[in-house]
């Protein structure tokens, strides 16, 4: 009996003497090198992004006088490109030489590890931020004084019966820290969001490949 097409596929791609073979398997590691290589690109644009927003946000902010604003924003996306540059890194590892298969089951394993290591920091790194925002302006030079003083000053004369914590208003410091709380807890979310918004695409091109690949080693 004739072998089917789908037959066919699957020797090709599981016995390398087959004649079908050096195609299928060329066809695949042709995809899986773009795919990868695609992602690499976008990868290294948005770091350089990051590193170019991080130095113009810092000079900005120094300008208009909240320096400590630019400051941590500058350190802490700094210390993000750092940590995922070193992960790029480890991505140029990776053998092109291996079968498509292999190598996208690299590359897979690479890209969860990745998104584990930046859900944790993400969970530290938007606090950081709002807390980047409120330092700054609450430092903020204000006619002569810090802008946070002249602002309890206002709030304390209007509402004289509030309680003083350190000379802030309790209910002041409830809200940061019920803001800063909810941001530690769907930092992670919030990046897998923004994740899927610059990769989604490149994901699901990998997702199609790797179960393409999948149902001709079944």
């Amino acid at each position: 009996m004739e072998k089917s097409i789908e037959n066919i596929w699957k020797e090709g791609f599981l016995k390398n003497d087959a004649l079908v073979a050096p195609k299928i398997n060329d066809l695949y590691n042709q995809k899986s090198i773009h795919i990868i290589d695609k992602f690499k690109r976008m990868f290294r644009i948005n770091l350089i992004a990051i590193v170019a927003f991080a130095f113009v946000f810092l000079i900005v902010t120094f300008f208009i006088g909240i320096p400590i604003m630019g400051i941590m924003f500058f350190v802490t996306l700094m210390a993000l490109v750092i940590i995922n540059k070193k992960l790029l890194n480890g991505l140029e590892e990776i053998d092109k030489g291996s079968n498509s298969y292999q190598y996208l089951k690299e590359f897979n394993n690479w890209i969860k590890m990745q998104v584990a290591i930046n859900k944790r920091m993400s969970t530290f790194l938007y606090p950081i931020m709002f807390m980047s925002f409120i330092l700054g302006f609450w430092f903020k030079d204000s006619e002569g004084s810090l802008l946070g003083k002249r602002l309890v000053d206002h709030i304390v004369l209007n509402f004289p019966d509030l309680y003083l914590i350190f000379g802030i208003p309790l209910i002041g410091i409830v809200i940061v820290v019920l803001i800063l709380s909810l941001l530690a807890y769907f930092g992670g979310r919030i990046y897998k969001w923004d994740l899927n918004l610059v990769y989604g695409r490149v994901f699901k091109k990998l997702n199609e490949i790797l179960a393409d690949l999948e149902s001709l080693r079944t």
